[in-house]
This record gives C-alpha cells, sequence and structure tokens, in this order.
C-alpha cells in the first residue's frame, strides 16, 4: 500500500497506487435544498446512455429520499458497516479507517456485493418521511418530520475505489480532466469493481457480461459543455466544473469558491477515503447528527453560510450561474449588478442578474378593448 493525501480527511491514508494527479479534476456541486426529486437528470441520463439490452436496471445517474431510500437497496448502511470508528477530531481531522486501511484476508478494498435483487427497488423509500406528525401538531420553526432528495452519480474520485480492486486493471482516471471510465475490452465481469465502490456507482450489465459506470458525459466534456444531468436540472441545482487542489485554488473559479474558499458543500460519506468529487449542500432542515455521518465534520458552518449567503456577493452569484448555462464556466466575476461566467479562453458565455426583472402590463389593455391579469 502506498501513501497518499487525502484533503478531505487532513491526513495521509494508504491505498493500493501511487497518488497520479490529474492535469484537472472534473467535480459537481449539487443543492440538496432545490431538489424536487422530478426525475429529470435520471431520465436524460437513461435515455442518453443506458436503454439497452441488460442496463434496465442501470442507473448512473439517481434521485433517492433519504433517510429511507436507496439504489442499490441499503446501499449506503451495508457500506458504512465496513468501517470501523468513524470519528473526527476537533480540528477536522479523520481519526477512524477508511475502506483501503479496514481489509481483511488480503483484499484491496474493504467492500459489500449487492445482490441481484438489491437493483429491483430504484423508488423504494420515495416521499416517505421520518417519523410521524402528532394530532394537533403545527409548524413551529422546524418540522419535526423530515425527508429530502439526495440527488447521486459517479464521485470520479480522485482515490477511485473501483479502480483499485480491478483485478484486470480495465479502469482508469484519465489524465486530461479526472473522468473515471472502464474500458470494456480489459473487463471480464469479475464484479470486484462492483463491490468495492461504496457508493455502488459501478453495474454489471447480464447480457454483455462486463461492467459499467458513469462516464462523465466526456464527449460533452470535450466540447465545452456540461453533462446531461446537470443541463437538463430544472431546479438548476447542479454546476460542473474543474477543481483545483487546496493549495491551488482560484477565487474566480466558481468550484473553488463554493468548495474550497465557502466550504459550502461538502463531499458524501468522505469517511470512505475515496475523496470524491460530488459535492453537496446539506438540507438545512435535517437533524445535524444525521448530516455529520453523511457529510463530515463542517455542516453547521456550512448551513450557517449558505443561509446568509445574500450578504455575500461573490458566493451568491457562484450560485446564480447554477443551471443558466450549457457551457462550462471556468472562472466568474460579481459585478454590480450580474454575476457572469466565463469560458476556459475567457470569453463571456453567461450573464445573470441578481434581481430578476419584472414586467407589469395595464390591467385595461385599449388596443384590444379588454382586461388582461398579470398571471405567471
Amino acid at each position: 500500500m502506498a501513501k497518499v493525501n487525502n484533503w478531505q480527511l487532513k491526513r495521509e491514508m494508504e491505498y493500493p497506487y501511487e497518488a497520479a494527479k490529474p492535469k484537472k479534476q472534473i467535480a459537481y456541486v449539487f443543492d440538496t435544498n432545490k431538489c424536487i426529486a422530478c426525475q429529470t437528470c435520471t431520465v436524460a441520463c437513461k435515455t442518453t446512455w443506458t436503454s439497452g439490452k441488460g442496463e434496465e436496471t442501470i442507473f448512473f445517474n439517481n434521485v433517492e429520499t433519504k433517510p429511507y431510500g436507496g439504489y442499490p437497496l441499503r446501499w449506503d448502511v451495508n457500506t458504512l458497516k465496513n468501517i470501523k470508528d468513524q470519528q473526527w477530531s476537533a480540528s477536522g481531522e479523520y481519526k477512524g479507517s477508511t475502506i483501503f486501511e479496514n481489509t481483511e484476508n488480503g483484499e484491496r478494498v474493504r467492500g459489500w456485493r449487492p445482490e441481484e435483487r438489491d437493483y429491483a427497488y430504484p423508488n423504494i423509500g420515495e416521499d416517505e418521511v421520518k417519523g410521524l406528525m402528532d394530532k394537533g401538531a403545527f409548524f413551529n420553526g422546524m418540522h419535526d418530520v423530515w425527508m429530502f432528495y439526495l440527488a447521486r452519480i459517479c464521485n470520479h474520485c480522485s482515490y477511485p475505489a473501483c479502480l483499485a480492486a480491478c483485478p484486470r486493471k480495465a479502469i482508469y482516471k484519465r489524465e486530461e480532466d479526472g473522468i473515471v471510465l472502464i474500458d470494456q475490452s480489459r473487463c471480464r465481469g469479475y464484479k470486484e469493481c462492483i463491490k468495492a465502490c461504496p457508493y455502488k456507482k459501478t453495474f454489471f450489465n447480464m447480457v454483455t457480461r462486463v461492467s459499467e459506470k458513469c462516464i462523465g458525459c466526456y464527449p460533452l466534456i470535450e466540447k465545452g459543455e456540461q453533462p446531461r444531468c446537470v443541463t437538463t436540472c430544472i431546479g438548476k441545482i447542479r454546476m460542473q466544473g474543474f477543481l483545483g487542489e487546496p493549495e491551488k485554488i482560484r477565487k474566480d473559479n466558481p468550484m473553488d469558491q463554493i468548495v474550497h474558499i465557502k466550504k459550502v458543500a461538502l463531499p458524501l460519506y468522505p469517511q470512505y477515503g475515496t475523496q470524491p468529487n460530488v459535492y453537496y449542500v446539506p438540507p438545512v432542515h435535517v437533524p445535524k447528527d444525521f448530516l455529520y455521518q453523511m457529510f463530515g465534520p463542517g455542516v453547521d458552518k456550512t448551513i450557517e453560510t449558505y443561509r446568509n449567503m445574500k450578504d455575500d456577493k461573490e458566493l451568491l452569484a457562484a450560485f446564480l450561474l447554477f443551471g443558466n448555462s450549457p457551457r462550462i464556466i471556468h472562472s466568474y466575476k460579481a459585478e454590480d449588478k450580474h454575476a457572469v461566467g466565463y469560458n476556459e479562453a475567457g470569453d463571456e458565455i453567461v450573464r445573470v442578474p441578481y434581481t430578476e426583472p419584472v414586467f407589469a402590463r395595464p390591467h385595461w389593455d385599449p388596443n384590444a378593448s379588454t382586461f388582461r391579469h398579470n398571471t405567471p
């Protein structure tokens, strides 16, 4: 085992291979507070990439309802069982073991392989809330019962468990953008990647007998466009870009601003040790103990920063760019009245006002001799 630095854990950890950083790292930010579980992202991804034979139960993208939902069934509960002592220090350093450090019997990754039946319930727990409402109860600042939607894709991890576990070395991380892919000509269907991935985002095709996973929409990325799940999102909860290393952050990079500088988006289950590159704004209405395990330390500060975003023009400008351009935004600027996004060449590609213009037409239209209403 090699020693690699995991900045999310604030320490070095064991990993089967030496660190090999890509030239730039693809990353995503999802705002869980805005997701309505319309499943538009799921359908867009499904119809684009996994509509063939043997892919009926393969969802590169899915949206599940927490706390009871999960695809495959109970994926998070079963993978968390493989980690011992999930403790964080007061300074944010992870003191427990990762899936690469708690191995046994010569395995490279401590994993769990779902049964075939576990993939039969993609909508399990949908819209089910935690707890019961008492008769006569009313809203008083915070709901006693809760649920939220969690959109999930492959995390294109910096230290992928699927890559570490593959005995055929059929899985690789692209040097140009950090996207994790499977070379299906080398895959022999051993399913070690499926067992190893703690997020269960590698799948086995029963017809082709090889593994498949999210490809990050790399044909679009190569053209400077954001992935399908991002551009089709109705709630505008997603942004895709490229994330810098903590020591090489740029204030004009919206991803760096959100993740590194303002720390308003956190990785999902960072204790696995994979250093995932999909970051989530935690739901503000969910009990903190649940969020601590899911997103690690820093949840309190993150929610406070998110709630006060209106007072931080730079952060607000970064969030206003969500869903407002199909192109990848490499840099941005917070102007007096607009948030402006630029492509890699520095050309302006989107301009979003802080305040949406409102137009109210006269109630009486003399030209048509009729009354008109200003309805949405």
